[in-house]
């Protein structure tokens, strides 16, 4: 018996020498054979070391490193390494493992775990998880630590940021570069490698449920913008993985949940609209990773397509890093799309098309095996596989995590994670994500010392579950709009509060279309408000949307406020006292009657978890709004399409030649680029230099920006690019510059901007980037129908 035991009792101290052994001065034997091969070796050139480790990995091995294991509570059940981990697909490695231990809170996904907190746990956790894959599995390769980043990292208290639409209404590239760099910083410290941001998509539908996750409506905006999200994240020694590559964000209909497919996209406006970030983002900020989208075009699903996997993103993009599924996307080609009959083909398909690792809410075995039936039969050749997973290794000898694949100093990410300096930029964001709609008689900001009395209502005004929606930190303690105006005020000033009523009634959204009486209890909540608010000063409405009337999945087909929410506004108005309405919400909303009659309205989007103390700022004048809207709001959803930019009379009205009647609504009711300030801008001295330039040359814009009011201020100075005659018809007029700027009262500043031959091109009849030739106008403007300047200059041959 004893002699039997004595192996096993030195088990652990042989896999604990063993352990040690790896480890060396300046390299790690990952396939622990006892020396240092080429792929283990730092002088090596990464081209070398993903060639050595290829030749000395199996086909087992090599599969492995093309699927994603999604993390604890998701698939992966064990928080912990575990000895059943031996007889898992993993135990030859894996590509990435997606959330691992973040602590997400969501009622689609959420998972719980007791490593997310304190954030040095984390990083020690990740370190074990980790360590089983370079020490446990025969060739050692490092997993990649993927996770969600579009409003903030996603993990437990982690710093949150705005939803991305509120980002986008920043018009603030410094600042988004800086919310890069403390995601990737983030990231870094936790343990995560790879970040799932920016998303790229243009969101052209304003009905689409996913807007509150874009940037915004205009590929110019979206590419600068993204482009610094970018550049942020990586800078910190982590990859940005873009999503959704391509034409994701315009669904038939605007149609979500089941659907999202069918984008109706002409060729042309393909390349102009919804590549256009993509192109410019790779090829300037070098993304590492790229997110296929599920949907189709042109009856082609993009997951199985080598034209935009392989053609457009590696030959004509040259995008070098590794191509990952969204969830699902292979699956979808024979469970949706129907071009494949069964798992297997569409994972041929997929493979051939170039993807690089297969991401679902499946164990990965779902993928690896019929890739290695294929393999094993000829349908995929090994040239094929050693392509595809070149590309993931070149990203991991990228991260460094070959020469480091643990957190070197598990402790520091408790001074770095949601830091002070985070706080800031953070609280800076949202503050300068506020975007001013309207304020008639300059009724904001409200004066604190003359109000005795505020009725703070509204179904959203003590919410605070919108400041956690999906894909951003969880956990972080939220202030209210009411806890927000509450606290900014004291004691001074009384603050009733109603919640006047629900955020949407019993039978919406058909209430939509077929009206219902109000309830009895819906009266009397309404009622009761109109009480309160005939003995307020002031009346603060709080409506739009939560985080269950919009985001994935949750597209609409109205637009106007859910539920009795303009009923409420209506009462309240009707009472003679002064109404300020803030809007909590995603997408754009069709809000025209109170647009009329309610005196100011304040845009707030999805705020982080400083929302309240933000919005109080802002009203009462401490924060002056100087966002601007990146998406149009159309009048009604009879208009949609209605976006910028804009071809030719395309969204024209009913007057002008071979034209009459009046039978439809016309113009947006808040355009792209707008948002007032408390403050006045003047606009002068616009200079473009030089007036004549061959196709090659840069041309200089220059213009003053003076404040002419009495508070300090920022404004968003936007260039429009107008080409006046072309080959062939483009958009009306394009964004093509904006900076904003902060002004004391009476101070001027000059803006300058250079635009480059990039700037000027147009996709031209045979479908080639082109300078042409002719007259250009610069504009300059406060949104993109207010223009106050315009110059012009000339493209000579």
């Amino acid at each position: 018996m004893k002699k039997l035991l004595l192996p096993l009792l030195l088990l652990p101290l042989l896999s604990l020498a063993q352990q040690k052994s790896i480890y060396h001065k300046g390299w790690i034997d990952f396939n622990k054979n006892g020396k240092m091969d080429v792929f283990e070796d730092q002088s090596q050139s990464i081209d070398k070391r993903v060639a050595d480790l290829l030749s000395q990995m199996t086909v087992e091995e090599k599969t492995c490193q093309l699927a994603t294991l999604y993390g604890y509570k998701r698939v992966l059940k064990e928080e912990m390494p575990a000895e059943s981990w031996k007889n898992e697909v993993w135990k030859d490695g894996v590509a990435n493992i997606d959330e691992e231990l973040n602590n997400l809170t969501s009622h689609t996904d959420a998972a719980p775990t007791q490593y997310s907190y304190p954030y040095s746990k984390h990083a020690a956790a990740i370190n074990t998880i980790q360590k089983w894959f370079v020490e446990e599995t025969r060739i050692g390769v490092p997993v990649d630590f993927t996770n969600e980043g579009i409003h903030g990292l996603n993990h437990d208290r982690a710093t949150s940021l705005p939803a991305p639409i509120g980002i986008g209404s920043t018009w603030d590239k410094p600042l988004v570069r800086l919310a890069g760099d403390v995601v990737g910083r983030e990231a870094k410290a936790l343990g995560y490698t790879n970040v799932y941001a920016p998303i790229l998509d243009p969101a052209r539908d304003q009905r689409w449920g996913r807007v509150v996750e874009c940037y915004g409506e205009d590929p110019f905006l979206i590419a600068e913008l993204g482009k610094q999200m970018t550049l942020g994240i990586q800078e910190q020694g982590v990859a940005s993985t873009l999503k959704h590559f391509a034409v994701y964000s315009v669904p038939k209909g605007g149609r979500d949940g089941a659907a999202r497919t069918d984008p109706h996209v002409a060729p042309r406006e393909m390349y102009q609209l919804y590549l256009y970030p993509f192109r410019r983002v790779i090829q300037e900020a070098h993304a590492m990773g790229v997110m296929s989208s599920y949907n189709d075009w042109n009856g082609e699903p993009i997951t199985g397509s080598y034209y935009f996997l392989t053609e457009l993103l590696r030959q004509k993009f040259g995008f070098k890093g590794y191509v990952v599924s969204d969830s699902e996307a292979v699956e979808f080609l024979y469970s949706k799309h129907h071009v494949a009959g069964d798992i297997k083909e569409a994972v041929r398909q997929a493979i051939e098309a170039g993807l690089n690792v297969r991401t679902n809410f499946t164990m990965p075995q779902t993928y690896i095996m019929p890739l290695r039936e294929l393999v094993k039969e000829g349908k995929v050749s090994m040239k094929t596989l050693d392509s595809r997973v070149a590309d993931v290794l070149r990203v991991k000898f990228e991260l460094g995590l070959f020469d480091h694949p643990y957190v070197q100093d598990t402790k520091a990410a408790d001074k770095i994670v949601h830091n002070e300096e985070a706080k800031a930029m953070g609280l800076r964001m949202n503050r300068e994500s506020m975007v001013l709609l309207k304020n008639e008689n300059s009724t904001l900001p409200l004066n604190k010392s003359a109000i005795k009395n505020i009725l703070v209502t509204g179904p959203l005004a003590a919410a605070t579950s919108y400041a956690t929606s999906r894909y951003g930190p969880s956990h972080n303690p939220t202030a209210s709009v009411l806890d927000g105006i509450t606290k900014y005020v004291g004691s001074g000033t009384k603050v009733s509060y109603t919640k006047g009523c629900d955020i949407v009634d019993a039978t919406w959204p058909e209430s939509e279309i077929i009206e219902t009486p109000l309830t009895t209890q819906e009266q009397a909540s309404i009622d009761s408000a109109v009480n309160l608010a005939k003995q307020s000063d002031v009346i603060i409405a709080v409506v739009g949307e939560d985080e269950n009337r919009v985001g994935e999945s949750l597209s609409r087909t109205g637009l106007n406020l859910p539920g009795r929410q303009l009923k409420l506004i209506q009462a309240l108005q009707a009472t003679g006292k002064p109404v300020v309405m803030v809007m909590i919400n995603g997408q754009p909303l069709t809000v025209n009657w109170e647009n009329k009659y309610v005196p100011a309205i304040l845009e707030a989007w999805f705020p982080g978890p400083e929302s309240g103390r933000v919005i109080a700022e802002t009203l009462f004048g401490d924060n002056n709004p100087g966002g601007k809207l990146s998406i149009t709001f159309p009048k009604t959803v009879g208009q949609i399409e209605f976006n910028f930019p804009f071809k030719p009379s395309s969204q024209a009205g009913q007057g002008g030649p071979n034209s009459w009647g009046h039978t439809s609504v016309n113009g947006a009711l808040y355009p792209f680029g707008y948002g007032l300030s408390y403050t006045t801008f003047d606009y002068s001295n616009l200079q473009v230099s030089p007036e004549k330039e061959h196709q090659q040359g840069d041309i200089k814009v220059t213009v003053d920006v003076t404040n002419t009011g009495r508070r300090k201020g920022d404004d968003v100075v936007e260039l429009y690019l107008k080409q006046e005659l072309s080959d062939v018809t483009i958009y009306d007029y394009d964004l093509r510059g904006f900076e904003r700027i902060s002004l004391e009262p009476g101070e001027k500043k000059t803006v300058e901007f250079t635009l480059h031959p990039n700037d000027l091109t147009i996709l031209d009849k045979n479908m080639n980037w082109t300078v042409e030739p002719g007259k250009f106008q610069v504009m300059i403007g406060a949104s993109s129908e207010d223009i106050k300047l315009k110059k012009e200059f000339e493209v000579e041959k």
